[in-house]
Order: structure tokens, then sequence, then C-alpha cells
């Protein structure tokens, strides 16, 4: 583990909010696309029943019992890539769920993988800022913003540039293909919210895991959704967005 990311040995409830703020860049090929994250969710493992490692260790859920630092990428409604961050001492099963963030570099990237076309629109209209808000707004819209899929589960995390400082494919230099964490805090931020975490069904949703936590005042935070009840076949995994 690159030297820097030493706050996510503590487990997903210390890093959790500490990763408010940061910086995540996924370079690939010349092109990056770098967001700030605002809202994120912690999952704990054994301890935690809305935790995809609850009930132990299987082929689907290896990486989140491995070393900390490295990315864990799981397929959700058989539509949906979502990103986690594994945190903690190998074998706890600990992660953070990255559930939205705002596009600070690659517009046009991710608006084109979210389908949305160049930022300048077909007409040469600049598109409503409400759809910019939401690029990444959302565990399935920032994996996807990003570009993240199957293949990157078990990446490591590199550590980025400075705080404030995001890596530019447009510079003379272009990114390092690889995942890039910058502005890494090792004190929470003041303000940050806290609250149940969303989609989350049966013991572990509700007001007794208020691991859930946000930048207030952010617009790309996503609205906060109780779990439908779940249908008798549909499986653990499937219960986190």
């Amino acid at each position: 583990m690159p030297r820097g990311l030493e706050p996510l040995e503590r487990g997903s409830l210390h890093a959790a909010p500490l990763l408010l703020g940061s910086t995540l860049t996924v370079a690939r090929q010349g092109a990056a696309v770098s967001v700030r994250l605002t809202e994120v969710e912690a999952y704990e493992g054994s301890r935690d029943p809305g935790s995809h490692g609850f009930r132990g260790r299987t082929a689907r859920t290896a990486t989140m019992f491995g070393p900390v630092g490295h990315i864990y990428v799981y397929f959700t409604y058989g539509m949906h890539w979502c990103v986690n961050i594994v945190c903690g001492p190998e074998g706890t099963s600990s992660g953070v769920l990255l559930r939205a963030g705002e596009v600070v570099a690659g517009m046009d990237t991710a608006l084109a993988r979210r389908g949305a076309g160049a930022v300048a629109g077909s007409a040469g209209r600049p598109h409503p800022s409400r759809q910019v808000r939401q690029l990444a707004s959302g565990p399935a819209r920032l994996a996807q913003a990003l570009g993240i899929g199957a293949g990157d589960d078990g990446s490591a995390l590199l550590l980025g540039p400075a705080p404030g400082q995001v890596l530019d494919p447009a510079s003379e230099q272009p990114a390092p293909d690889g995942i890039w964490l910058s502005g890494l805090r090792s004190r929470r931020r003041p303000g940050t919210m806290s609250g149940p975490r969303t989609g989350v069904s049966g013991e572990g949703g509700g007001p007794d895991y208020p691991w859930r936590f946000w930048l207030p005042d952010e617009p790309s935070v996503s609205p906060y959704r109780a779990a439908k009840p779940r249908r008798r076949r549909e499986s653990r995994d499937e219960t986190r967005d």
C-alpha cells in the first residue's frame, strides 16, 4: 500500500468520512476522469448485516477480504457496477462504497460514458446544470462516469497528487494509467453529515447503522431512499445500490 493511504487501515468507519472531498481519478490510454467524492457508505464485514462480507468469503467477494487499498467492484440489479475501497486489516471485509461525487476533470469523457454527449451539446447549447450535477450522483452513475467495471476488481489504489490538484489528461504529461486517489484527509471535515445507509434492507438498514456520510450543501449527493421489501429469492448481494 502506498504511503499516504494509512487512514484506510483503521477500517471503513474511520476511513469513510476521511474520503469525503478527496479526488478519485481513473486514467486509461491518455484519457482521465476525476471525481471529487461527496457521499460514501461504510460496510463492516462479519459485524454488519448489510455487508457483502457478513456471511463470509465467497468467490464474488474475495477482494473485500483482501489487502487494504484495493478496489472491490460488484454487479447489482443485473445492470450496474459499483465501486468500493477496501479498508482495515486483511480478512475483515471492511470497505467503503463510493456513492456520489462531482466530476472535476474529464467532463466530456464522463458525459459520453453516461450517454450525454459533449458538454456543448449537439446544437452548441450547454447541458443543463442539473444533468452535470447528477453525472456521478449515485454509485452506479459514479462508476460509469469513471469507466470502472468488472476488470477493475482487485486493482490497487495509487496515491495521486497533493490535495486540491487533479490529474489533467490534457497536460503535456498525461496521467499514467491506473486508479489514483488524492486529498485523503487525516481528520474528518467539519460539518460532515451522517445517517442511515440508503437502499439497505433488513437488520443492516435504518437508524441503528448511521454509516452513510456526506458533505452538506453538495448537489451531487444522492437522495436517501429506504430499502424496498426484498423478494424471497433476492440475494443479499443485490440489496445495496
